[in-house]
């Protein structure tokens, strides 16, 4: 086998640390997301709702999430029968 270049072993190195990265961003995006639709209190889930929004908004600013998924998301979320109580 050929040995391999420094850039690639570099390649290889920033790789690795920025998929776990985006594994950590999108874990705590699927967290959020799960701890608020387990909420019934309708003051709590206006409380919480603007926090996992930014998430949202963030993981498609770094390219985690495709902004029409997050769009689609944001809306279910709005659609909650929480909201209106």
């Amino acid at each position: 086998m050929a040995k391999k270049s420094r850039s690639v072993l570099k390649r290889i190195r920033q790789n690795k640390r920025r998929r776990e990265r985006n594994r950590a961003q999108k874990i705590r995006l699927k967290k959020l997301l799960k701890e608020i639709k387990k909420i019934t209190d309708p003051e709590e889930y206006k409380k919480r709702l603007p926090i996992v929004q930014s998430a949202i908004d963030k993981a498609v600013k770094r390219h985690l999430l495709h902004k029409n998924t997050a769009a689609r998301i944001k809306s279910k979320l709005m659609q909650s029968k929480l909201i209106s109580a």
